[in-house]
């Protein structure tokens, strides 16, 4: 009987694998320490499988026989981008798991021009020298909303933090009880407040919060009215809330800010049926509120950050907050931030914005569409129908708004819902959906046209 140290001692050398054409094959595209690395972890993982006997005398051959080939696998895989573009075909449009936003052809060729090389970031061309890099979004956002001034930062939630560490440190903050949310990633309103310094005081209670609540909290030691907006849940029923209006003629009265998080970055109010209740940057402002703050990457349609609009003396104070450096975005931000707002400017944002021309795709082209698509599975182990569904707007916006759709629907002759969802999801390209009633469903409205090819594809060759 071969014991364990004999089949130890027969495993190659290093130099022994390099020289299989496999891996003399890989040493022409990597470098030789790279390869010989990979190697040893490799051999090593067969020694701990041998000593822990998963591996015997009997395995020993056919497993040495692919181990060059295992090479050079693991290696691809180990040098094979984590981060990869997928098929969002689930209807969610701002789906915070998959990227949020997607951002427009001209928003991604204004960030690959200023990646690729210098820029004026911080350089003010007229006088030769240093500039401020809100300079190059600035001008755009106080045209569109007619605020006074604006900064931006890396995400919302650092937009509201920094808010309160420059404005509240040490002094209260009134909050609905009713606006103490959650905002995802299990951040939670009390806790920014708490590390941001300041004392949260809540108001009301969960279901009516009046203004009486807010001015019978007013003390010496408030510094301010924090209004968030419950962008990812609804309260229904008996309910009342005090409106931004009524809000803000009370802090000026007690000479203190109102700040309002409205999250999603709708700038204008729109008539979409899926947008009708959701507050927008621009009537916030003009109801009164001092600082407004929002994120870049959901109803904007643009990159990830938080932007803060609103009076220019407490804009000048964020930015003299020492953190400000710490939670700054790059140049690439400012560029797709730039050109978003320009689209804006120019008035086709509907056009040119991916997530708001998918949320007025009609229901008639996403259902020929998915005919076009059906029709290429007739005949496979995939069987295929038409229902009726609805899209989600998704991402902390609009929440239970239901947008009317028609979904692909698939049955597979041999595979669960579930392993054919597994499949899709792990196949190349990543094609994620949804599953509803036993069958996989796929939404087109969030599956850019140009993907329904590589869609098809996809589901033919698991249909075999």
């Amino acid at each position: 009987m071969t014991t364990v140290l004999e089949i130890l001692r027969s495993l190659p050398a290093v130099g022994q694998l390099l020289e299989t054409p496999p891996i003399a094959a890989l040493l022409e595209r990597h470098p030789r320490a790279l390869v010989v690395g990979e190697i040893q972890l490799q051999l090593e993982q067969l020694r701990q499988q041998i000593q822990a006997g998963f591996v015997g005398a009997a395995e020993l051959e056919t497993t040495l026989d692919g181990l060059p080939e295992k090479v050079v696998r693991e290696l691809g895989q180990r040098l094979a981008a984590s981060l990869r573009p997928v098929v969002n075909a689930t209807g969610v449009l701002i789906h915070t798991n998959a990227g949020r936003a997607p951002l427009s052809h001209g928003t991604v060729q204004a960030m690959s021009r200023l990646a690729s090389g210098y820029s004026n970031l911080e350089y003010d061309l007229s006088r030769r020298g240093r500039g401020s890099r809100d300079q190059h979004f600035e001008g755009r956002i106080v045209r569109l909303l007619g605020c006074q001034a604006a900064t931006v930062c890396n995400n919302n939630a650092a937009a509201l933090f920094l808010i309160l560490n420059t404005l509240a440190v040490g002094r209260r903050v009134l909050v609905s009880r009713g606006e103490l949310v959650e905002i995802g990633g299990s951040f939670r309103i009390p806790e920014i407040l708490a590390a941001s310094g300041a004392v949260l005081r809540e108001v009301g209670t969960t279901n009516k919060t009046r203004l009486s609540d807010y001015r019978n909290a007013l003390d010496e030691g408030t510094a301010l009215i924090l209004k968030v907006h419950a962008s990812n849940f609804r309260i229904v029923g008996f309910t009342e809330q005090a409106h931004t209006g009524e809000l803000a003629e009370l802090a000026r009265q007690a000479n203190i800010p109102l700040v309002e998080d409205v999250g999603s970055g709708l700038l204008f109010d729109d008539d979409h049926p899926s947008l009708r209740r959701e507050p927008s940057v621009v009537s916030t402002l003009s109801a009164g509120a001092d600082l407004v703050c929002f994120s870049g990457d959901k109803l904007l349609g643009g990159p990830q950050a938080g932007v803060i609009t609103g009076r220019k003396g407490l804009i000048r104070r964020i930015r003299k907050n020492p953190l400000m450096r710490a939670l700054r975005v790059d140049k690439t931000t400012y560029a797709a931030l730039e050109h978003v707002l320009t689209e804006y400017e120019q008035g086709d944002w509907r056009n040119t914005i991916p997530i708001h021309r998918m949320l007025r795709v009609g229901r008639e082209s996403i259902q020929q569409r998915a005919l076009v698509l059906a029709e290429r599975l007739v005949g496979t182990s995939l069987r295929s129908e038409l229902v009726e569904g609805a899209s989600l707007s998704g991402g902390g916006s609009a929440p239970e708004e239901h947008i009317p759709t028609w979904l692909l629907a698939l049955r597979h002759r041999d595979l669960s819902a579930n392993q054919l969802e597994e499949r899709l999801r792990l196949g190349d390209p990543p094609i994620l959906v949804r599953i509803e009633e036993d069958q996989v469903r796929l939404d087109l409205r969030t599956v850019f046209p140009e993907e329904d090819a590589m869609v098809a594809e996809a589901l033919r060759h698991l249909a075999g």
